[in-house]
């Protein structure tokens, strides 16, 4: 009798961890995933790397990256696989959003936006886009996934209201991100040292941002104190350890909040006196917070946020039989450009 191949071993394992969940949906089986976005340079692998003990310098990420982490969970038990994806390249990748985040995938996923707060007239555009592009995405995998599974459709939109109390004041004043989401105020060692007048407005936007999408916000450095408590962060999110209830709202500390602990009371209105407020016409409040913070850090042209390398020409892919092809091809395109261009200029348009 021929030996089993690989593949019908795999599928055999999971047929029999779905056989012992619920309708396999990846919570008994112990695998989650957590996917990285953010500001370019903004330490994503940095934080990735202290998250899986991997002492090893950061790389620039050009594209779309995936690496793993295992923790045991007691003695002669399975580990829990926690899968980790990093977009690199700020906003300038957003199609590739779509590929780690699959009807399969979604019931475990978890997304975490590091902001470079270093860089706060970035910080609006990037947290604007790089979020819509991953919400619309996740609304049409969840649409999908109704079609085929209404009742785990149902359970997803649940379930992200599942940090905020019932009793919470502010529980239909906001609109939670379809699955959990952690944002990461990175590189607070040079914004600690910001004028107190700036420190204040990003920190109020911010926590209204995390607040209103029902996430959780915390600060970090190359501090190695917060990088453990980051860490114990995504630790919550890869393996389902304890999750903190700590929190600072002080704007003169790092901020961490967990979500549903803030509220829009005790973070005030937007930072603008009384009397100018009515001149930020705005139809929701995000839009208010949006154009008051930009007053203050108006964003940079879109084309720089979205300049980003080629990965086909970084020399650490380098690939010498791959490389004379693409020079080859960018040629033959080249050519065809030109004898395209000629063609047109000798068509005799008669009007």
């Amino acid at each position: 009798m021929p030996s089993e191949t690989l593949w019908e071993i795999a599928k055999a394992e999971v047929e029999k961890r779905g056989s012992n969940g619920n309708e396999g949906d990846g919570v008994e089986s112990g695998e989650k995933s957590v996917f990285f976005i953010g500001s370019k340079n903004g330490g994503k692998t940095t934080i990735i790397l202290r998250c899986l003990d991997r002492d090893e310098p950061a790389k620039p990420t050009l594209a779309l990256e995936y690496t793993y982490g295992r923790r045991a969970k007691g003695h002669n038990t399975p580990k829990d696989i926690a899968h980790f994806w990093e977009l690199g390249g700020g906003t300038s990748l957003l199609d590739l959003i779509s590929i780690p985040i699959t009807s399969d995938t979604l019931r475990t996923f978890s997304i975490v936006l590091v902001l470079d707060l270093s860089k706060p007239n970035d910080l609006w555009p990037t947290m604007e886009n790089l979020l819509q592009a991953t919400r619309s995405h996740v609304d049409k995998v969840i649409m999908k996934l109704g079609r085929t599974n209404s009742k785990s459709a149902s359970e997803m939109r649940q379930k992200i209201w599942s940090n905020m109390q019932k009793e919470h004041p502010d529980r239909e004043l906001i609109d939670p991100f379809p699955v959990p989401l952690v944002i990461i105020g990175s590189k607070y060692d040079i914004f600690q040292d910001f004028d107190s007048e700036k420190r204040k407005v990003i920190c109020k936007t911010l926590r209204f941002v995390a607040h209103y999408y029902g996430a959780s916000l915390m600060f970090t450095s190359k501090s190695e104190a917060l990088l453990l408590k980051i860490r114990g962060v995504i630790n919550q999110l890869a393996f389902g350890v304890d999750k903190s209830r700590s929190i600072c709202v002080d704007q003169n500390k790092p901020l961490f909040i967990t979500a549903g602990m803030d509220s829009l009371c005790q973070i005030g209105p937007p930072p603008v006196p009384d009397n100018d407020i009515g001149k930020f016409h705005a139809h929701t409040p995000m839009e208010l917070w949006k154009k008051v913070y930009e007053q203050l850090f108006p964003p940079k042209s879109m084309r720089t946020l979205k300049d980003a390398r080629d990965p086909a020409r970084d020399p650490q892919y380098a690939e010498s039989d791959v490389d004379e092809m693409r020079v080859q091809k960018d040629q033959e395109l080249e050519q065809y450009k030109r004898n395209a261009s000629k063609s047109w200029k000798q068509i005799d348009l008669d009007f």
